[in-house]
Formats: structure tokens, C-alpha cells, sequence
């Protein structure tokens, strides 16, 4: 016959379950950014894999920003409407949409924790549309199809540096935190002009030399330029409150 347990060798009961341990999933990203991910994958697979070249060359005259047809001098039709948005899921090769898509899960995943699905899908837009904006007013008459996520992508880079790349986790999901930083405090943030004068300088230098490892064409700086203008100066049109701590 067993004796009784001492009291020292006994835990007390409770009616509390202990609480299991949290597990952060593999791939935590929002479900708007996962969306754009997979609109854009299947866009190059649908180019690369299913359509014969003519289908291809339609695809991308419809798609594409084709600046010379914003003069006038071609004609209307309807894609003109479509295409300054469009061109935004098109990609010229795997380097091409590899590279942006680890940058649009970086960049976006935060920022659209922070904002919301509907909000950062019009910042998505609305950055994009302003990328082609300059870059046709940079090159009105260029018959160079423009494709690529890279415009709105500079765009959210340009958010980031606006929270000062404050990211906070506590909710398990990764989101930029606080206010936008006032102008004047951007300036005077080292961190965030490092990184400002490190991008600027990339982006220009591989747009002017007109190289980029393992991307073929040319890389289109000015729509680099004019999404990170859009998302750095029109943060707070997108912005909402943090949640208060």
C-alpha cells in the first residue's frame, strides 16, 4: 500500500487550463499582400507558360505603360484607363518579380497591418499611378513598355521612413508603429537619411547605367522616384491612428 503524497511532493489544484504556447506561423503575411503576391505570380506565369507569343505581345500592349500613347497622337481606347494600373502585377523576367516580391512582403507586410486591406490597396494604386505619372512626364514620348511592382513598392519604402521604421509585434503581427514622423524629425533621424541617401543613390545609379544584376532591360528610376514621393509625402491621406497603448 502506497503512502500519501507529502504536501511538498503535491502541486495544488486549479481551475485555470495553462495556456498554450503561441506559435508564429511561417509565412505571416496579411491577406491583401498575399492577394497582390499571387495576382502578380500568376500574371508571369500566365505570360511565361500559357500564351503563345502573339497572345503575350497583346497581353503586354494592354497591360503595359506605354507612355507615346498618353500623347494623343495614337488614338483612344479603353485600356488607357487600365493600363497605368495594370502594369503594376506585369513582370519582365524571374529576377524581375523574385526581387520585388521579397520587397513587397518586407515593406508591405507592415504597412498594411498598419493601414488595413482597403487602405493599402488604394496606397498600392494610388503609388503606383503616381510612378508612371512622373515617369511619363520624364518621357512623354517612350515606347518602351513599362512594367512592374517596383514604383508602388518605393512607395511603401517611402511610408516606412515615415514611422522611422518603427515596428511593433506585440499583437503578433508585425505593423509600423506610432505617428508618422513630422518632416523636420525625418531630417534629423540618422537611421532614416542613411537609409534615404543609400536608396536614392542605388536607384540612380542602376537607372542612369542601365544595369541591375540578373534584370534584364532598363531599370526605370523615375517611377522609383515618383512612388516614394507619393508614399513619403502622402502618408497621411492613408494613415490611420495607432492604437493607443
Amino acid at each position: 500500500m502506497s503512502e500519501p503524497a507529502s504536501p511538498n511532493e503535491t502541486e495544488p489544484l486549479t481551475d485555470e487550463t495553462p495556456e498554450p504556447r503561441r506559435r508564429e506561423p511561417v509565412f505571416n503575411l496579411p491577406p491583401v499582400v498575399l492577394a497582390v503576391i499571387g495576382i502578380c505570380a500568376a500574371v508571369f506565369l500566365l505570360q511565361q507558360y500559357v500564351l503563345n507569343e502573339t497572345q503575350q505581345m497583346t497581353l503586354l500592349y494592354d497591360g503595359a505603360f506605354i507612355p507615346v500613347l498618353y500623347t494623343g497622337q495614337y488614338g483612344f481606347d479603353w485600356f488607357l484607363f487600365t493600363r497605368p494600373f495594370t502594369y503594376a502585377f506585369m513582370h519582365g523576367g524571374v529576377a524581375h518579380i523574385a526581387i520585388n516580391m521579397i520587397w513587397l512582403a518586407a515593406f508591405g507586410s507592415p504597412l498594411a497591418n498598419r493601414l488595413g486591406a482597403v487602405r493599402f490597396a488604394v496606397f498600392y494604386a494610388v503609388t503606383g499611378l503616381t510612378s508612371v505619372a512622373l515617369f511619363w512626364v520624364m518621357h512623354p514620348h517612350g515606347e518602351v513598355p513599362l512594367v512592374g511592382a517596383s514604383g508602388a513598392i518605393s512607395g511603401m519604402m517611402g511610408a516606412a521612413a515615415r514611422y522611422g521604421f518603427r515596428v511593433d509585434r506585440s499583437s503578433g503581427r508585425a505593423a509600423f508603429a506610432g505617428e508618422p514622423l513630422p518632416f523636420a524629425a525625418v531630417v534629423r533621424s540618422r537611421g532614416v537619411m542613411t537609409f534615404l541617401g543609400v536608396w536614392m543613390v542605388i536607384n540612380l545609379a542602376t537607372g542612369l547605367l542601365g544595369f541591375a544584376p540578373g534584370i534584364d532591360g532598363q531599370i526605370a528610376w523615375e517611377a522609383h522616384i515618383g512612388g516614394f514621393v507619393a508614399g513619403f509625402f502622402g502618408l497621411r491621406f492613408f494613415d490611420r491612428p495607432s492604437p493607443a497603448v
